[in-house]
């Protein structure tokens, strides 16, 4: 590992003390590493939409809009090879919480985000996503060997 040596006014080191301790980071180092981290995926992820991902997709909607439930249960089957799983938690007597676990190939789930935040009354939308790799295996789980995928984060 390589040591760098950053200067920062005396106001941001303060605010980044209070970011340790609200998220009970032990060290200045790992949350760094973890921002610089996030940044840095952040930038690639929003350039390009090459590779495969995984992620989710959160937003809330008023399930009593007009016709709003009916698109977005279509965009989700239009796009079911995207959309894994969704969680869906009722907030108060209209508004839901939904969170979809995405798969895929990056432009591919992103159209899908967009095909469900532009609709006229989702509300927060938020799309994070994970940099992935997908690699084709052959190998036994148990019984016989058969050929599957594992997906594994990019560092």
């Amino acid at each position: 590992m390589e040591r760098i040596t950053i200067s920062l006014d005396e106001e941001l080191v303060s605010q980044f003390e209070e970011y340790l301790k609200q998220r009970n980071y032990k060290n200045r180092s790992e949350a760094i590493r973890d921002m610089i981290r996030d940044t840095l995926e952040a930038d690639r992820m929003a350039k390009s939409d090459a590779g495969h991902c995984i992620g989710t997709l959160t937003y809330v909607f008023n399930h009593e809009e007009r016709e709003l439930a009916r698109r977005l249960t279509h965009a989700h089957h239009h796009h079911h090879d995207v959309s894994i799983s969704t969680l869906h938690v009722h907030l108060d007597h209209v508004n839901c919480l939904e969170t979809v676990v995405v798969n895929g190939p990056i432009r591919e789930v992103k159209e899908f985000a967009n095909a469900v935040i532009t609709q006229p009354g989702v509300r927060h939308g938020k799309l994070n996503l994970i940099p992935v790799e997908v690699e084709q295996e052959q190998h036994h789980h148990g019984g016989s060997a058969h050929k599957h995928s594992h997906t594994h984060p990019q560092t």
